[in-house]
C-alpha cells in the first residue's frame, strides 16, 4: 500500500479534549502514522476554552502526527458563532487552504460542530470524504439524545430541549442547512450497530457503514488471564471501577447506593463533571466510594489493570463503549447497563454480564468477586479485545471502508493502492 495523506479535522483533540472523542481521534491518527501514513490533524482550542478548559497546556509527544491548533483574535467568539450559524467564521479559509497544501487522499471529519459545523462539510472536494458520527450531533443539538436534560430522548423536543440545556438554538438546523451538508460526504461512519439504528430513528437519511474505534495495546498488556482476583494495593479489598464524566446521563447515583450492600468491595469514579457534587453528597455509610478525579491515561491504565471489573451505567444513549473495550484490553471483565450499544459489545465478547436495575447490578457483583468467574470472564476479555478491537483489526476495517468509497466515487486508483485487484 502506498503512504496516504488524511488530514482529520475535529473540534477538540489531546489535551484539548474532555472525552473520549478526542481520545478516539488521536488513536486512530497515530495508528495510521505507525502504518506508514501522514496525518494531519486540525482542532479549535478556542472551543476547548469556551467549554471550561483553563488555558494552554503543554505540547504532547512526538508521535508523528501533524497536528494544528487553531485560535482566533475573536477568542470564545469564534465557535460560538459557529455554533450558531453552522459555518467555520474566523478558520473556514485557513482550513480550506491547509486540505489543498497537504493534497490530502482522506478528509475525515470527527466531532466538527464548533470548528466549523455543517458548512464545514463542503471542505476538501477532491479527497475522498469520511465523517465518523461520535455523538448523535447529525440527529440532535445537544449531541446525546439527553432531552430537556433530564431523560433519554424517544421523539424531538429540540427547541425546548436545547433551552432546557441553557443553549441556543442552532437556526440551520430549521432551514435544511443540514441535511443538504450531508451530500458532501461519501461516506458516514457510525461507531456501533446501535447508533446506526439510533440515527435512522430520529431521521438520518444517508447510510452508514459501522466500525468501532480502535483502542490500542496497553503498555504491559497481559498475556493471559487472571488466576486470581485482584485487590486495591492500599486497602487490600476487590473493587469496581467507574471512569468517564460525572453528569446525570452516566447513571452514577444508583451504582453508588448499590455499594452499600457491599461494604467489603470498593467502587473507585475516576472523572470529572457537573454531576460530580451532587455524586458525593450520596450518603455513602460504608465508606467505600471513592472519587479520584480526573486521571492521566497512565493512572487509567493502572486502575483498569487492577479493578474487579468496570461499571457502566450510562442511561443515556451512547454511540459506543470505550471504556468497556479498554477495560477488555486489560484483562478486566465489564458490568455495563442493558441499553445503547453496551447489550453489542458485551454480547460479543462474552466478557462481562449486564444489569437492568439495582438487585441484577448487585447479582453481577457477587459475580464478578467470585474468583473462578471472573478469572473465565478475564480470559474471554482479552481473547474478545483481541479479536474485535486491536488496533491492527479495526485499521483493517478502515481501509475496507476507503476502499469501498473510493470505488463509489470513481477513484480507482486509490482503491488500487489500497489492494484492491483492480
Amino acid at each position: 500500500m502506498k503512504e496516504l495523506r488524511f488530514c482529520f479535522l475535529t473540534t477538540f483533540y489531546p489535551p484539548y479534549n474532555f472525552g473520549g472523542d478526542g481520545i478516539a481521534v488521536q488513536r486512530l491518527a497515530r495508528a495510521l502514522v505507525r502504518a506508514g501514513h501522514r496525518v494531519t490533524v486540525v482542532h479549535d482550542v478556542d472551543a476547548w476554552r469556551l467549554l471550561g478548559g483553563r488555558s494552554d497546556l503543554p505540547a504532547g509527544e512526538d508521535d508523528g502526527v501533524e497536528v494544528i491548533s487553531l485560535r482566533s483574535r475573536m477568542g470564545s467568539l469564534s465557535p460560538l458563532l459557529t455554533q450558531q450559524f453552522g459555518i467555520p467564521v474566523a478558520h473556514g479559509r485557513r482550513i480550506r487552504r491547509l486540505i489543498e497544501e497537504r493534497d490530502a487522499d482522506v478528509v475525515h471529519f470527527h466531532n466538527v460542530s464548533l470548528v466549523g459545523g455543517p458548512a464545514l462539510l463542503r471542505a476538501g472536494q477532491n479527497s475522498i470524504r469520511l465523517y465518523t458520527a461520535h455523538e448523535h450531533w447529525l440527529v440532535c443539538p445537544m449531541h446525546v439524545l439527553w432531552r430537556h436534560n433530564r431523560e433519554p430522548c424517544t421523539g424531538r423536543e429540540c427547541v425546548r430541549c436545547t433551552l432546557a440545556h441553557r443553549r441556543p438554538p442552532q437556526l440551520y438546523r430549521v432551514t435544511g442547512a443540514m441535511q443538504r451538508s450531508f451530500r458532501e460526504v461519501d461516506t458516514f461512519i457510525a461507531l456501533s450497530e446501535f447508533s446506526r439504528q439510533k440515527h435512522a430513528e430520529f431521521g438520518f437519511g444517508p447510510s452508514m457503514e459501522v466500525m468501532p474505534n480502535l483502542v490500542p495495546a496497553p503498555q504491559g498488556a497481559p498475556s493471559a488471564a487472571r488466576t486470581e482476583l485482584p485487590v486495591h494495593e492500599e486497602t487490600g479489598r476487590p473493587f469496581f471501577l467507574f471512569a468517564g464524566r460525572l453528569e446525570r446521563l452516566k447513571g452514577l447515583d444508583e451504582v453508588i447506593q448499590v455499594f452499600e450492600r457491599f461494604p467489603d468491595v470498593d467502587l473507585v469514579i475516576a472523572g470529572e463533571g457537573g454531576h460530580e457534587a451532587a455524586l458525593q453528597a450520596i450518603p455513602t455509610p460504608n465508606s467505600n466510594v471513592r472519587f479520584v478525579g480526573r486521571v492521566s491515561s497512565f493512572a487509567l491504565g493502572q486502575l483498569y489493570g487492577r479493578a474487579a471489573g468496570l461499571i457502566a451505567p450510562s442511561i443515556g444513549f451512547e454511540t459506543f463503549g470505550l471504556i468497556l473495550v479498554e477495560a477488555m484490553s486489560h484483562g478486566t471483565p465489564v458490568l455495563a447497563r442493558d441499553s445503547g450499544p453496551f447489550p453489542e459489545i458485551v454480547n460479543t465478547s462474552g466478557a462481562g454480564l449486564l444489569f437492568q436495575d439495582g438487585d441484577s447490578l448487585a447479582a453481577g457483583i457477587d459475580a464478578l468477586i467470585d474468583p473462578q468467574r471472573h478469572s473465565d470472564l478475564s480470559a474471554r476479555a482479552l481473547a474478545a479485545y483481541a479479536t474485535h478491537w486491536g488496533e491492527d483489526v479495526v485499521l483493517e476495517r478502515y481501509f475496507e471502508i476507503i476502499e469501498s468509497t473510493a470505488r463509489q466515487s470513481g477513484r480507482e486508483e486509490l482503491a488500487v493502492a489500497l489492494g484492491g485487484a483492480g
